[in-house]
């Protein structure tokens, strides 16, 4: 089985296990976006309804049917508790293809450097294993944790690619700079 295998991918740090979601954590999808901590900065991410979590799922399902990566789900070693989800995306950012880093966990978990772990670990195997794709986050500039979790995930702020976002002003923060300094 080749690594880019949905079914072969599964992400270890010291404390984490991040893995392929399936319909079992449609319950903790909603759980996390529905909790208006978690999407202040990305209202438009909001979840009402358990529908909305299943439509959210069979995304993330077909992405990493199409492309074999996504979003992973995110839990402490040995616990079935999901803490919250992290993963890429691919997208484009000024007319150039990227992957967009993307990491929302349950407020319960936020203080504890799980997201900067996750976050790690996913830029790692992205640089790894899809590199032909420079990596960017999304960040809004009030939201100071997902800062730090981009830098700690060795991103590094790049000013010149920032742009309107869904939900308003994106900051850009890069993990391989020099594939975007054109763009």
């Amino acid at each position: 089985m080749s690594d880019r295998s949905p079914a072969a991918v599964e992400l270890r740090t010291d404390r984490l296990l991040l893995s392929r979601p399936t319909p079992a954590d449609v319950d903790a999808i909603l759980a996390v976006h529905r909790d208006p901590g978690t999407c202040a900065h990305n209202p438009s991410d909001a979840l009402a309804r358990f529908e909305e979590a299943e439509a959210l799922y069979r995304r993330w399902d077909a992405q990493w049917q199409q492309h074999g990566y996504g979003y992973w789900v995110v839990r402490r070693h040995g616990s079935a508790e999901q803490l919250g989800f992290c993963g890429i995306k691919p997208m484009e950012l000024h007319g150039a293809p990227v992957l967009n880093l993307f990491y929302r966990f349950a407020t319960s978990a936020w203080g504890q450097g799980f997201a900067g772990e996750a976050a790690a670990a996913v830029v790692a195997w992205a640089s790894r294993h899809v590199p032909g794709l420079p990596l960017i986050a999304r960040v809004r500039p009030a939201n100071l944790a997902s800062q730090r979790v981009a830098i700690r995930a060795g991103l590094d702020r790049a000013q010149h690619l920032d742009t309107e976002g869904y939900d308003g002003f994106d900051w850009i923060y890069v993990a391989q700079p020099a594939d975007l300094a054109e763009a």
